[in-house]
């Protein structure tokens, strides 16, 4: 029933997933007890998250809490083959190619619905755009869903203004195991993981450009300042902007940034944040990457509009020949540097950031009745848990307020 490269590869992709699950503890601690106290007995839950060792790890302890499980990804160039099949050989349906085209990914998409799932995961929206359209037919059974990220959450609540949202469904990316580890600390060493090994070139006494100063632009440009750069940071938020200023990073607009840049790294979630008049004024050899969420933060195709040439000169690489000879470097089509160019984050962020996950779904599934077809916030005992979880299996201990220090907090009598 899966759909994928090559069955081949699965003992390649085994490897991967055992080596991410003994980095993975706080999800491992929920396995355990998933397994015992079986949440999702006959539930089916869709998956749409890159398809990579960690999210194939989280598939598989939805599986062994007694979930129906098909899983896909949500970017065409963050698949890894020998991860899908290493997934579907442990027994959970998996969908997806690596540098599949538009109208496959789509399909595998579709065929990862095709469950008629009660609960979804999803990353970016895909999946609860196509439940909300094309594919409603298919979410007949649904109890609820959560979303992984920024963009995906924003689109959420455009549906919910609109009264168009298909389910109930979870804001895992506002959860503060989510989006204090995963944005800014998962993103700011995967991207630059990913920009050093792709490029083989030094950071350090570079001008880099951070276009949005959010959770994941703060890791972004945190990472570069360590490793010497000079930070420069684009944002149209009056209040991050200063927050900028205050960490010790250049603040300007992009018209002014695009001519001293050396690498560029967008973090808005929003489009068109760098066009063709920014790419005329460019140096020779600048790199951009994207590290939002959609491929259209950089105007690949404006770009490519503009080139006289274009040529491949390094995997994951394509140079941009401009009239005056200027070339400008593309890393992974423009789409998620740290996933089309790389292995996307640590293990042991995405144990926090999958947590919440598995917890969210479980709370959808006790709380089903009564729901509302709205976005939800992450309850504060799930954050709670999962660093309570985290903290035991990193050895680490921390203090804990006294009956009289609670009160005193909570009162108004200063006593």
């Amino acid at each position: 029933m899966s759909i994928l490269k090559d069955q081949s590869l699965a003992e390649s992709g085994r490897r991967k997933i055992r080596w991410v699950r003994d980095f993975m503890p706080a999800l491992g601690r929920i396995e355990e007890r998933f397994a015992r106290e079986q949440p999702f007995a006959g539930l089916r839950i869709a998956v749409s998250v890159h398809l990579e060792a960690k999210t194939a790890n989280l598939g598989y302890v939805l599986q062994k809490g007694g979930a129906q499980v098909r899983l896909t990804g949500s970017n065409p160039l963050s698949t890894q083959d020998d991860v899908a099949a290493g997934l579907a050989s442990m027994g959970v349906e998996t969908f997806g190619v690596h540098g599949a085209s538009a109208q496959e990914y789509e399909r595998h998409l579709i065929e990862t619905l095709k469950v008629r799932p009660h609960l979804i995961v999803d990353d970016g929206g895909d999946l609860v755009h196509l439940l909300g359209g094309k594919c409603a037919q298919l979410g007949e059974n649904l109890i609820g869903g959560c979303e992984e990220t920024t963009t995906g959450i924003l689109r959420l609540r455009a549906r919910e203004r609109e009264g168009i949202l298909p389910c109930p469904m979870m804001a895992v990316n506002d959860a503060r195991a989510k989006h204090y580890y995963d944005n800014k600390y998962g993103t700011g060493q995967s991207v630059w993981d990913a920009i050093m090994h792709t490029t083989n070139l030094v950071v350090a006494g570079k001008t880099v450009v951070v276009a949005g100063y959010g959770w994941c632009g703060k890791g972004v440009a945190m990472r570069a300042k360590g490793m010497g750069a000079d930070v420069v940071v684009c944002e149209v938020d009056p209040f991050k902007a200063l927050d900028a200023t205050m960490n010790g990073f250049r603040v300007m607009p992009m018209d002014e940034a695009a001519r001293c840049g050396d690498v560029f790294v967008t973090v808005t979630g929003c489009k068109d944040v760098i066009t063709p008049r920014h790419f005329a004024v460019m140096k020779h050899n600048a790199l951009l990457t994207n590290a939002g969420h959609f491929d259209c933060e950089v105007d690949v195709a404006g770009l490519a509009a503009m080139a006289v040439g274009r040529e491949v000169r390094r995997e994951n690489i394509e140079g941009y020949t401009l009239p005056d000879g200027r070339v400008l470097n593309v890393l992974g089509e423009g789409r998620l540097v740290n996933l089309a160019a790389g292995n996307g984050h640590p293990a042991e962020i995405m144990d926090m950031s999958f947590a919440v996950q598995a917890l969210a779904l479980e709370w959808l599934v006790r709380h089903r009745q009564g729901l509302e077809r709205k976005v939800y916030q992450v309850p504060d005992e799930i954050d709670e848990e999962i660093g309570r979880v985290k903290l035991a299996a990193l050895g680490l201990a921390i203090d804990a307020l006294t009956p009289e220090q609670q009160a005193y907090l909570n009162g108004w009598k200063a006593e």
